[in-house]
């Protein structure tokens, strides 16, 4: 009887010390994620950002430490590195723009017109890629657009056939993979914006398309900006897509690939760049106001 006393006393005291020291609680709550986020998360990038200004030994090829520009240097001046950088980005932009596109109108399908039935159809429909393995999807894609694949069985007796593996596989594969994430959010915005702006802006005159620009995008602004660092991001970090599907495609996760082995510096240079992208990219959003409503 004393032993259980004892114990059971135990765990009160220690509660009974958290909840008298505010500081010990929450130290004992942020330890854990604190570890993660700064012992492996930001001490691997530190590492990163230190190496790429390390040197190759051009007839060793052994990485040897100091400090050197060449690296960043070689990311302006070698035309490979340039165009990859441009294609990747104009890849990720492409893919944000297309998830946007289609996400609008299933959202407002989907929230606002179909029976509840449909709705849960569509919704499984949307989530489905989810399911499945990241591998398994970007063969899924490849299959698909081989030469005896079914994209060619189904249009080629109409004279149409696969655009094959190449940039446009590409955004194709990496719209498909990436999706959800953007319909998701835009779908939980539209389910929320009140039905009487529908019928106001019906009363008022305006038509679908009208109501869709005037009210319902304006609305939607945080969402597509919450969906879009998703898809944007992801698509710029993006490389085995390529690998697959895209042929000679080359982005700038495809370079890091082939570099980490042969040339890890100019590797981890490599890897500042979609960051930086990135950084870019969210400054601009925030200068905008749009994140204060996510």
């Amino acid at each position: 009887m004393t032993t259980q006393l004892s114990l059971t006393s135990k765990p009160k005291r220690l509660s009974s010390s958290l909840y008298r020291h505010p500081r010990g609680r929450l130290a004992s709550l942020l330890t854990l994620p604190m570890v993660w986020l700064v012992g492996v998360y930001i001490l691997s990038l530190a590492l990163m950002l230190i190496t790429a200004f390390w040197l190759t030994d051009p007839f060793t090829s052994k990485v040897k430490p100091g400090f050197t520009l060449d690296n960043f240097i070689d990311l302006f001046t070698v035309p490979a590195y340039l165009a990859a950088s441009g294609r990747t980005l104009g890849i990720a932009a492409a893919v944000t723009v297309i998830c946007a596109v289609f996400s609008v109108p299933l959202a407002i399908f989907m929230a606002k017109i179909a029976p509840i039935w449909l709705r849960s159809v569509l919704a499984v429909a949307v989530t489905l890629p989810l399911w499945a393995g990241y591998l398994v999807k970007i063969l899924s894609v490849r299959i698909v657009f081989s030469d005896g694949g079914f994209f060619n069985w189904l249009f080629g007796p109409l004279g149409v056939q696969s655009p094959g593996y190449g940039v446009t596989v590409t955004i194709i594969t990496l719209v498909y993979l990436w999706f959800p994430y953007m319909a998701i959010p835009v779908y939980v915005a539209v389910a929320q914006i009140p039905a009487n702006l529908f019928d106001a802006s019906s009363d008022l005159g305006a038509r679908g398309l009208r109501t869709i620009r005037t009210v319902v995008l304006p609305l939607l602004k945080p969402a597509l900006i919450a969906g879009s660092i998703f898809t944007f991001s992801l698509s710029l970090g993006d490389y085995i897509a390529a690998k697959f599907v895209g042929g000679s495609t080359q982005m700038i996760g495809t370079i890091i690939a082939q570099n980490i082995n042969l040339n890890p510096p100019v590797a981890a240079a490599f890897s500042v760049v979609p960051i930086v992208i990135v950084l870019v990219y969210l400054l601009a959003v925030r200068r905008t106001g749009a994140l204060e409503n996510l």
